[in-house]
């Protein structure tokens, strides 16, 4: 079973994106943007991160693609496809580069449902959440068959059952 931790928004913090990071045990770290920190900053290294709209260093990408035991991932922050009024531009965009998952921040408004036969996931925000009081991240955990299961956690490191959000999708 792959793992992916997946986060968004963290506006420079650094302690907690941290902790977050050094509790759990996956694959590999993605960061949808507005992390605030220049590209080689310690705390981002290790994450596949793309720019967000407070990102001010240039090194970052706004859009990237990760394929990883079997799913095809596209990662971007959200501003430019604005998310905060409608996902259907962001949809487009996810059948144009043939996403299997799509991870999005902006909105800091935590976000998990399932369109045609692509998942679009927000994690939220692990400092400024919106719509909800609990500030968060996700899991996203999946097997060869392409079964995806979606964890929302706070970040303290609860899992987040006041999501009323389906959990397991079939790609």
């Amino acid at each position: 079973m792959a793992k992916a931790l997946v986060l968004s928004d963290s506006h420079g913090l650094t302690k907690r994106l941290d902790d977050i990071v050094n509790r759990h045990e996956v694959d590999f770290l993605i960061h949808c943007g507005d992390s605030e920190l220049a590209h080689d900053s310690p705390h981002v290294n290790d994450f596949v991160i793309v720019k967000g709209n407070c990102d001010w260093d240039d090194a970052f990408e706004e859009e990237k693609i990760v394929e990883f035991e079997g799913l095809r991932i596209f990662v971007t922050h959200g501003h430019l496809y604005g998310v905060k009024s409608s996902l259907l531009k962001l949809q487009y965009r996810a059948k144009e580069v043939g996403a299997d998952v799509v991870l999005f921040g902006h909105s800091h408004v935590a976000y998990c449902m399932q369109h045609d036969e692509q998942l679009f996931v927000n994690p939220g925000s692990i400092r400024r959440p919106r719509n909800w009081t609990t500030a968060s991240y996700c899991i996203l955990s999946w097997d060869s068959r392409k079964q995806v299961h979606v964890t929302f956690y706070d970040v303290d490191g609860n899992v987040a059952n006041e999501f009323p959000f389906q959990t397991t999708f079939y790609l």
